[in-house]
Parts: structure tokens; sequence; C-alpha cells
């Protein structure tokens, strides 16, 4: 059973691993699961090469990353990020700690001897038996940027230092319609036996990951059938700031504007089947109308048993849309 992800942040994460606990609940050693990052985000501050969802995915699957906070690494120190603050280099506001400086430092070696992303991701990842393949969607660089008002931030820069109350007139991924998905993430999509889209941020996630040239007619020509998990739960995105993103790009904060945003496969769209919350099954039908077959279950991706949950309805879906 093969399985590939789409993810990106803190709801990428925790879907990714309640994905890996139930899939091996169901299928054992046979399930083989692949997650397939968003590099929008990425970034070189400092001097090293960071990259927040990569990051985010592998310290989660490796349980070596700071539950409360939702990102970095547990038990975290930040001495040399005051160190770099009293030299006045990078963003005070954006603080690496220690040990995810490590990461940054191993993967920034590895890319400057010649590795691409891909190869060096797979290396970061081998230190920990975190039971899935994690891959960057490509190896160019596509950073998101964000124009408002008051001139063009980097993402981060808007996410983080703004707290998104910035207000976004648009996202642009800077490189976009030069990058290609990677031969390691187009052949992970067009061997799965199921696809997912997880409940990541629907405009700066999935939105850039699918936005990738080779990325859509790779989920247009896959075999397995495509299922999505509603970041929406009763009109309310809960995590990060989702509703700010899909208001720049005018799609309401809702389960079923957000499945329609990503369209019925069937009419060049990306889903077959989608879960939404049980706070918003009236959406089943509406969507049974655009051709994505909808289930409601609940979503909360709460560490462990839910999250677990989640995934499992995820492939249930997908295995009755496989016929």
């Amino acid at each position: 059973m093969r399985i590939t992800v789409l993810a990106g942040g803190v709801g990428g994460a925790r879907f990714a691993l309640g994905l890996r606990d139930a899939a091996r609940a169901a299928h054992g050693d046979a399930a083989e699961i692949t997650v397939v990052a968003n590099v929008g985000d990425d970034m070189w501050l400092s001097g090293v090469k960071v990259c927040p969802d990569l990051d985010s995915l592998l310290y989660a699957l490796a349980g070596v990353n700071d539950a409360e906070r939702g990102w970095g690494r547990a038990d975290e120190s930040e001495r040399v990020a005051g160190e770099l603050a009293a030299y006045g280099v990078g963003w005070p506001w954006f603080t690496l700690g220690d040990l995810d400086l490590g990461t940054h430092l191993a993967r920034t070696a590895l890319l400057r001897d010649g590795a691409d992303l891909t190869e060096a991701t797979a290396r970061l990842a081998a230190r920990w038996p975190i039971g899935a393949t994690l891959l960057p969607v490509t190896n160019d660089e596509v950073p998101t940027h964000v124009v408002t008002d008051e001139g063009v931030l980097h993402f981060e820069e808007w996410w983080v230092r703004t707290r998104a109350q910035l207000p976004a007139r648009r996202f642009v991924q800077h490189g976009l319609e030069r990058s290609r998905i990677s031969h390691a993430a187009r052949a992970a999509i067009a061997g799965a036996d199921v696809l997912l889209v997880a409940p990541s941020n629907p405009v700066v996630s999935i939105g850039t990951i699918v936005g990738i040239p080779g990325v859509r007619d790779a989920i247009e020509t896959a075999r397995a059938p495509v299922v999505g998990v509603s970041p929406i739960i009763g009109g309310q995105a809960l995590r990060g700031m989702a509703a700010a993103c899909l208001a720049t790009i005018g799609v309401e904060t809702d389960a079923a504007a957000v499945a329609a945003h990503y369209g019925a496969r069937s009419d060049d769209g990306l889903l077959d089947g989608w879960l939404v919350a049980e706070q918003d099954a009236a959406a089943v039908p509406r969507l049974a109308e655009l051709g994505i077959v909808a289930e409601a279950r609940p979503l909360l991706l709460t560490p462990g048993a839910p999250a677990q949950q989640v995934a499992s309805d995820a492939l249930a879906l997908a295995a009755r849309l496989a016929g």
C-alpha cells in the first residue's frame, strides 16, 4: 500500500503523524508513506537554508518536535540566536534555536557540496526512523512573497512578524514558472495507491505545491483516488492564518468553499473525495453536485488517536472510491 500525501505546516505535520500510525495499524510493514512537502516558505537566513515545512514534518515524524509550540525542536535553547542578534544579523523576530540551527547548517553544507534538496532532505531524515519518505515537491527555489500596501515581504515576515495583520494583496512564488516537480515527487504521485491532501493551508502550502509545473499533470494522470481533508471546521481555520490567506484570493473560510477552490478531478481539479467536519455535514450534498464525494467525520487533529482516526477515515474514503 503506497500512500502519498501533499502537506505543509503544522496541520500537515500532525496529519502525517496520524497517517503513519493509521497506515501501520491497517497495513503493517506493507504501508509505504511518502510526504510531498511545500517549499514556498523556504529562505536563506543568516547564511543558512531554512525549510520551515520540511523541518516541521521531519521533527514531528521523528518525535523531536516542540508539540506545545507546534514547530521547532523540543528542549530547545537559543544561545546562538542571542549572539546573532548582538551582531545585528538575521531577523530578530524569527529565532533559530540551537538544535534547529544544526539542521539548517547540515542542510546548507550538503547543498554546498552539490546535493539537491531531495538528497539533502533524505540525508537529514536518515538520522531518525521516521517511518516515511519525506520529499520536497521541487528542488528549485520558489520563495513565497506577499504583496502589501507597505511593500513586498517574504511570507515568513508577513506570517511571523506581522501575524498576518497587514492585509495581503496577493501571494507571489518567485521562480515558479521556471521550477519543475522533482523526479522523486512525480514518481511518488504516479505510483501511489492513495493520494491524500493534508489539512494544510490551501493557499500557501497546498496551493504552492500544486502550482509547481508538472504537479497537476501528475495528479491528473495518477491512477490513485485523491482524497483531501478540510482545514476548515465550522467556518474556522483552526491553525495558522489560513483565513487571511483565503480572503486574499477571494475564497470563503468554509469547508465547501475550499473544496470548490480545489475542484473536482473529473472537472480538471484535484479532488475525488473530501472529508469535512461533522459541523459542516450540510456541505456533503452540495459537493456531490460538483463531482466531489464528501463525508462528514470528526476532524480535530489533536495528537495521538484523534489524528490517527482522521487519517483512517481519509484512507477508508479512498478505498471506497477505488472500489
